[in-house]
């Protein structure tokens, strides 16, 4: 296969299988991936890279509920806030004042709103991660994701995972409310992950059916209540038969793409498509989806019919010398 009909195979296999589209809420939305890109994001997939995390965590409805975050999160001042436009406030009258800008910057803000005027969102990563990295990842992210919003960060370095406690004013400056949806929110996680790479820090941001696990994590407020004993009630079990069809399509995009990376030139991708076909073996969710067991031999006659291909291409360009007369 030629180098642009395998990277345009890449292409469309790796942004069906990575960037799956969803409804949004108007914010920008990222072009279809490069096949440099693809094989970058498989190759974090499928050695097992740490995910990120970004959460929403909710919103505060009214000024007082934002005022209230914001000490949380500073520790009551004892923790530097770090806002849009990369200044510092710290102690408590610090963080007072700065609750005031917001009150007023751009509509009123009330004390106590039937609407949400504020957003909080972590970024986390697992623990051993420089807490520093974690903090610059998550200022890109907020500064291309979120211009216009006023915002204000704080790191938390001193818990098991280092994260970034984010509140979004709801309100951008042309008036402009945010109203993320998931596909907002995956793209969020997407570029946390982008920039964290560029620090050297290994990550990727795949949906759960991409990498063939399932599970159900808990919202923040139910960790923090069967902590104190105060959770009633457990949410029920994931329903894995309703889940069925969201795996199939992933395995299927899979399949496309290692067939693909199999039939490249490039020993570098036939090895890849080695290493998607062990991942999507070993992944839980898919080895009992693997109804059709010609999936690792498809992967392995592609390369077998490149390889051949390959060669006779070198033995036309170089051909043997004729016994000597």
């Amino acid at each position: 296969m030629s180098k642009n009909g395998t990277d345009g195979q890449i292409e469309e296999w790796g942004d069906r299988l990575l960037r799956r589209r969803r409804h949004s809420d108007g914010l920008p939305m990222l072009h279809g991936m490069s096949a440099r890109a693809v094989r970058r994001e498989v190759r974090a997939v499928v050695r097992r890279a740490p995910q990120v995390m970004v959460k929403v965590t909710g919103g505060g409805r009214g000024m007082g509920a934002i005022r209230a975050h914001m000490a949380y999160i500073s520790k009551r001042g004892r923790l530097e806030i770090e806002d849009q436009d990369g200044d510092r406030h710290s102690g408590r009258e610090a963080v007072d004042a700065l609750a005031w800008e917001w009150r007023y910057a751009g509509s009123r803000i009330a004390q106590v709103s039937h609407r949400r005027e504020a957003f909080n969102v972590i970024f986390s990563m697992p623990r051993g991660t420089e807490p520093a990295v974690v903090r610059a990842a998550a200022r890109e992210v907020m500064r291309e994701q979120f211009k216009g919003h006023r915002y204000a960060m704080v790191l938390h370095d001193h818990q098991e995972n280092p994260h970034v406690h984010v509140v979004v004013r709801a309100e951008r400056d042309d008036g402009r409310r945010l109203n993320p949806r998931k596909a907002d929110l995956h793209r969020w996680r997407e570029r946390f992950a982008v920039a964290l790479r560029g620090y050297g820090i290994e990550a990727a941001a795949t949906r759960q059916a991409v990498r063939g696990v399932m599970h159900r994590y808990d919202r923040l407020w139910e960790r923090v209540a069967r902590s104190e004993g105060r959770l009633r009630r457990e949410r029920a079990v994931l329903n894995e038969r309703s889940l069925t069809s969201e795996r199939q399509e992933a395995l299927k995009n899979w399949s496309g793409l290692a067939i693909a990376l199999a039939r490249s030139h490039n020993p570098k991708d036939r090895a890849l498509a080695g290493e998607v076909e062990r991942f999507v073996r070993a992944a839980p969710v898919f080895s009992h989806l693997l109804e059709d067991r010609q999936f690792p031999q498809r992967i392995r006659d592609s390369q077998n019919v490149e390889h051949g291909r390959t060669r006779r291409e070198k033995d036309r360009a170089h051909p043997s010398a004729g016994p000597e007369r």
